[in-house]
């Protein structure tokens, strides 16, 4: 079996986990302790219940207890979990491979938390820029010092900018927590990366507001987006070019 094995493997089970923290962090509902249950009738799941991607199709996306609709974010999230596998298992192999797959599973749960509730929680921002310095110790340790330093740069510049910002307009524009993510883009890809972190970011940024005004909403100068969202996928198409080119 080759080394891209094990992810592909686990990525639906990380997926599952991905949508419970999705469904429960902005809730701030409990994670580890707190068993499956239907959303609908509170019944308690069992193990055939929650085997990743086979139980929603075995049981046709509806509750085995009363026939209720099961949110079909749980399954979206467990195949963009093997895509994310699948993706990094294009671009490395061995210990990286697995490395940036943590990143892709983090990002992927941060990025989409953000689009639905404008909201990075420190659980999983703080530990990823953590997790990028160890990961840069383990694989580059040459590189820790610029990375090191692109994480609080990259913190500290998107901080600034979001307080001149309120400051100018009168309301808040860029949040802590996109500094967080900016400084955990840092801590994983280094210090020359950071300007194009931004710059993609930024132009994703302004594709889902074009994406959004299509299908009806209104946009205004206060209309919140998502710009984690844009930044995680910005940190990962980033990851996966600098792993492709080794």
């Amino acid at each position: 079996m080759g080394s891209w094995c094990g992810p592909l493997l686990a990525a639906p089970f990380i997926g599952s986990l991905l949508g419970v923290l999705v469904r429960r962090l902005p809730a701030e509902r409990p994670v580890a302790w707190d068993r499956s249950a239907c959303e609908a009738c509170g019944h308690r799941l069992a193990a055939r219940d929650l085997v990743p991607i086979a139980s929603f199709l075995a049981l046709r996306g509806r509750c085995r207890f009363c026939a209720a609709p099961i949110a079909l974010e749980h399954l979206a999230i467990e195949l963009a979990a093997v895509v994310v596998a699948a993706s990094a298992a294009c671009a490395a192999w061995g210990s990286v491979l697995w490395a940036g797959c943590a990143l892709g599973w983090t990002l992927l749960a941060l990025g989409w938390i953000d689009w639905e509730h404008f909201l990075l929680p420190d659980v999983l921002t703080l530990p990823l820029v953590v997790a990028g310095l160890a990961a840069t110790w383990a694989l580059a340790p040459w590189a820790l010092a610029d990375h090191a330093i692109a994480a609080a740069l990259g913190y500290a510049a998107l901080r600034l900018l979001g307080l001149l910002y309120r400051a100018w307009r009168g309301f808040q524009g860029i949040g802590e927590g996109d500094a967080k993510l900016l400084a955990a883009a840092g801590a994983w890809l280094g210090l020359a990366a950071l300007p194009y972190v931004i710059l993609l970011g930024a132009l994703l940024g302004l594709a889902a507001a074009g994406v959004l005004w299509l299908l009806g909403r209104e946009m205004r100068r206060t209309t919140p987006l998502p710009f984690g969202t844009a930044l995680a996928a910005a940190t990962w198409a980033l990851w996966l070019g600098a792993a492709w080119q080794g």
